[in-house]
């Protein structure tokens, strides 16, 4: 695949634990795999398909690496609690848990990466966003990361990383996809807070920013040749991204390469838009 990294850094990631919500397919199993790869036990977290996950965790174990799948429909009562239940089993499993038994004892096992990359899509202007879909893409792409931060820093060693993924359309500004565009700005602005505070215990928190990448969400306009040839038309690299693209990106933030980057946001969309968005 055009622009996928044909190899691994095999190792640099070896001891280390991740965290990936929504893993189990597109960017999030791209993710899963690259972390995998370099050497990462990962927790490949998914909301309601299980096959996908359970493939991701096989694709990954077929390849030489280790995962699990931790299960949490996110935005339902009690989706953290299940989460961090599943991330504890899973280290256990694998012989990540602390002396006192829980995730982070006084053993020293604990999260060193965590990737929000869970959320939702939904399109429409500002006279068509409906009052219940603002709340679902708050609930979902905004609220949800910020707790499952709050929930891992006490599990995160000193020197992780947190790395949350957006999306370009907190820079292009599109008019059809406003609600989609205000939850993705609102998780880029938690970086840098976040980096100050967490940045003494060496913890670097950055966020990436895809544009139009191959995966399920995309399908309804990737499916369409003509609206393909107009995307890459408005991407300067002349093509359409793939999860692979992205997940380099994450890599190298959540590596000992990315040690002296944090509080950014790294847009991740092979140039798309780099002008202004033309009127709808």
């Amino acid at each position: 695949m055009g622009g996928a990294r044909e190899e691994a850094i095999v190792g640099e990631l070896d001891g280390r634990t991740a965290l990936v919500t929504g893993g189990s397919r597109g960017i999030g199993r791209a993710v899963a795999q690259r972390l995998a790869a370099d050497g990462a036990l990962v927790a490949v977290h998914y909301g309601g398909n299980e096959a996908a996950a359970a493939e991701t965790v096989e694709l990954i174990a077929k390849a030489g690496g280790r995962a699990f799948a931790v299960r949490a429909r996110f935005g339902k009562s009690g989706a953290l609690d299940q989460l961090f239940e599943g991330l504890a089993a899973g280290l256990a499993e694998h012989g990540e848990q602390g002396g006192d038994g829980e995730v982070g004892g006084d053993g020293g096992a604990g999260l060193d990466i965590l990737v929000n990359n869970a959320g939702i899509h939904l399109a429409g202007s500002i006279g068509q966003l409906t009052e219940e879909e603002f709340d679902r893409l708050m609930a979902i792409n905004v609220r949800t990361p910020i707790f499952v931060i709050q929930r891992a820093i006490p599990l995160l060693r000193d020197g992780g990383r947190i790395v949350n993924v957006a999306s370009a359309a907190a820079r292009i500004g599109s008019p059809v996809q406003i609600g989609y565009t205000v939850s993705k700005t609102a998780l880029v602005a938690l970086a840098a807070p976040l980096a100050n505070e967490l940045g003494r215990r060496g913890i670097t928190v950055n966020t990436v920013n895809p544009g139009v990448i191959l995966t399920d969400m995309t399908s309804q306009w990737t499916g369409v040749p003509e609206a393909m040839a107009g995307l890459e038309s408005i991407t300067a690299l002349g093509r359409i991204g793939q999860p692979e693209d992205v997940a380099d990106v994450v890599g190298f933030l959540a590596g000992p390469q990315g040690r002296w980057v944090t509080g950014q946001t790294i847009d991740a969309s092979g140039g798309t838009y780099l002008g202004p968005i033309p009127p709808a």
